[in-house]
């Protein structure tokens, strides 16, 4: 156990004294007590009439070299054995000495005492030491001492909220009321009513007795064994020889312990150099995997049901504010409700700090999406059913070890998501689409369109704002490829960044319009807001879509018709999807030069079908060869991505559509392409940037506009094969 109190002179050090000389001389138990208040230190081998001449800070140095037995035999040399039995370890004899007694040197003793005495005790001191939170960890029993005084009695207070902040279990703690019944001091029933945690003992008030023992160099139960005080104290050592209730036992969970299944932590769960070695007991030890998922819902069901988490308004909890505040509450619940589960403490603070955060991100926030949603490795999350949850990352796709721990989770965690939108998804509405504060998509289908469970699926908005140097030297386009792009836009052509699902589209439509000049004005329409344009001159527009009354959607076209009224001098769409295709390509050929937008596609010639089919969503009964033509004098660059097998995302071709064949059949240019030459051991696509020879058509144009291009970055390199 620990013995322990906030505050100064409420005698902490004679509490522990005491304890332990009456449990070794009259309840026959072997005891350690350890002297770990390095700011007092000295108080209590005085308090044994013991001298000691080494401390534990002494003999830290040989103890990194030494493992069991051997270490055990250092520790042996400088503890002092009391008349009563009791033995005695101080840990500093001198100030300066503090700082050698390192965290985890108690980390790795109380343990290695704890397997050779019934009963370890340690005086923690007043402050909450590295030292102390080391002891606490390794604790069965926080006992704190109190006097009945208002400070003490709110001080004790205020330490009960500390530990417990800690995590440890309010069953853990417990207290003792010295000095009671004092002349002037609070009355005992009075100072029960507002302990915050159970009172074991009282301990009368006799200071004559007290401190004439310690004068002497004698514990006062064995000095004046006879007097109220000495009997207390022997009630005391009595309730806690045969109450083994009171101590929670501890339970070892393996450190690597995973989230719900989650890899082990990066660490390995060791700190530290040169540890020395002690024996820790495997019982009630919780395997990992199915039986910790099996632990953690039985537990949130519990705190669901305690709480009343159903009925809580999750619009409140959007509130950051709310949430801390609900968090805070339930925590302590957890741990708790760990400790009732498990009939114990689990022993690593770190582990049961990572499953209460667990349990309250399931219980709630987004369960085990939290960590993947703050992991900016992580680029989309796909959630197929409670047991698969899938993420890219770089490129690939993978499967985690993470998992829900009901459907009923994955639903609660879509609303969770949804509702504060203002979105809503049931029975009546069972699929959704919307946009989290943060600019990530978010798309959610649920029974019975989803066979297999709740489906939910996130594209994760990448705040960073990469640079075209940044794309160059991440490999997605060259220095070449750059420089024409750049003087595409700024001599107003019309372009389609086109590309399958998650080839950097987006990307890439963000990094072009880097390249419109300060002064222009500049207006986007989106679905969901993903562009973050430099410039200055910018107005953001983006569709809403119906309520849940299903009323009240503004879908793309409408912004852009409305766009057309706001004096743009360039519109950006972001993507186009339907009849809106219709309208970009009459404003593209009616003097809104130089602008641009993607496409779904898998080649540039492919974007002309998509537009063909996306024209005649918008009900106008046109021919193909008049869409063919509106298209061909409306888009004048299409730049094509894709993302490679092995995960990196590249510009693949820049082409030019230089007109009709025929009045029907397009023409291309491929004036960039990207030339595959292989895949690497490590299956890393291995290839080049090359120019095709191809000049663009509006070549002069651009040099009448002042924009000069060194025509030698349109050659092919040496013993390229001439273009077809």
């Amino acid at each position: 156990m620990v013995i322990f109190s906030p505050k100064g002179g409420v005698g902490k050090s004679a509490v522990a004294a005491n304890v332990a000389v009456a449990l070794a001389k009259w309840c026959q138990r072997s005891v350690c007590l350890v002297d770990l208040d390095v700011l007092a230190m000295g108080d209590l081998g005085k308090m044994l009439g013991l001298a000691p001449t080494r401390s534990l800070a002494d003999i830290v140095p040989a103890l990194k070299q030494r493992s069991g037995e051997s270490a055990m035999a250092l520790v042996n040399d400088i503890t002092l054995t009391h008349a009563s039995g009791a033995r005695f370890l101080p840990g500093t004899l001198q100030p300066r000495q503090a700082a050698a007694l390192e965290p985890f040197v108690v980390s790795d003793l109380l343990p290695m005492l704890k397997a050779r005495y019934d009963f370890v005790i340690v005086d923690g001191g007043k402050a909450f030491t590295d030292q102390l939170v080391a002891a606490f960890d390794e604790a069965n029993l926080i006992l704190l001492v109190v006097t009945p005084d208002i400070v003490s009695l709110y001080q004790t207070k205020w330490a009960v909220g500390m530990i417990e902040s800690m995590l440890f279990p309010s069953a853990m703690i417990k207290a003792v009321l010295n000095r009671a019944q004092s002349r002037g001091g609070v009355e005992s029933s009075d100072a029960r009513l507002v302990m915050p945690c159970e009172l074991l003992a009282e301990i009368p008030s006799d200071g004559r007795s007290m401190v004439s023992a310690i004068n002497q160099g004698a514990p006062v139960v064995t000095l004046y064994e006879q007097t109220k005080i000495a009997e207390a104290f022997k009630r005391l050592a009595d309730v806690f020889s045969v109450s083994t209730d009171l101590f929670l036992s501890h339970r070892q969970i393996p450190r690597h312990h995973r989230a719900a299944g989650e890899g082990a932590e990066r660490n390995g769960g060791v700190t530290g150099t040169a540890r020395f070695y002690f024996p820790v007991g495997q019982e009630g030890r919780v395997d990992d995997g199915d039986e910790m998922i099996r632990l953690k819902r039985r537990i949130h069901a519990q705190l669901v049901n305690d709480l009343d988490l159903k009925h809580v308004d999750l619009a409140l909890l959007a509130n950051q504010a709310n949430m801390q505040e609900m968090r805070r509450r339930c925590e302590q619940v957890v741990t708790n409700l760990l400790s009732k589960e498990l009939g114990g403490v689990i022993s690593s603070r770190e582990v049961r700090a990572r499953l209460v955060n667990e349990i309250l991100d399931e219980a709630l926030g987004l369960g085990p999406l939290e960590d993947l949603l703050s992991d900016p490795s992580v680029s989309d999350i796909l959630v197929n059913n409670k047991d698969q949850i899938y993420v890219e990352r770089h490129g690939r796709l993978e499967l985690t070890r993470k998992k829900f721990i009901s459907d009923d989770q994955v639903r609660a965690v879509i609303e969770r998501i949804v509702t504060p939108l203002g979105r809503r998804i049931d029975e009546s509405v069972p699929m959704v689409d919307a946009r989290l504060p943060d600019g990530s998509r978010v798309n959610a289908i649920i029974p019975p369109l989803s066979v297999k469970g709740p489906t939910l699926s996130i594209r994760k908005f990448v705040g960073v704002r990469y640079t075209q140097e940044e794309l160059i030297k991440f490999g997605s386009l060259s220095s070449a490829m750059s420089q024409f792009i750049r003087a595409c836009v700024l001599s107003r052509k019309n372009l389609v960044i086109s590309g399958g699902t998650g080839s950097g589209k987006t990307t890439i439509l963000n990094i072009i319009s880097y390249f419109i000049p300060e002064g222009e004005r500049i207006i986007t329409i989106e679905d969901a807001a993903e562009l973050k344009l430099a410039q200055t001159h910018w107005v953001s527009l983006e569709a809403r879509p119906s309520n849940v009354e299903g009323r009240g959607q503004v879908a793309i076209r409408d912004l852009f018709r409305n766009a057309l009224r706001m004096r743009p001098d360039r519109i950006i769409i972001g993507e186009c999807r339907s009849g809106e295709t219709m309208d970009m390509l009459q404003a593209m050929n009616t003097g809104h030069d130089g602008s641009m937008t993607t496409v779904h596609a898998n080649s540039p010639r492919d974007v002309v079908s998509r537009f063909d089919s996306m024209v005649l969503m918008s009900n106008v009964d046109l021919p193909v060869r008049a869409i063919r033509e509106m298209t061909a004098s409306a888009v004048d660059i299409i730049v094509h991505t894709a993302r490679l097998s092995d995960g990196s995302r590249k510009i693949v071709s820049i082409s030019e559509l230089i007109g009709l064949s025929d009045g029907i059949e397009m023409l291309f240019r491929d004036l960039f392409v990207f030339q595959q030459t292989g895949v690497g051991p490590d299956g890393t696509v291995q290839g080049q940037f090359v120019a095709t020879g191809y000049l663009p058509t509006f070549l002069n144009e651009l040099k009448v506009k002042g924009l000069e291009l060194d025509e030698a970055i349109f050659q092919p390199p040496a013993g390229a094969p001439a273009p077809s």
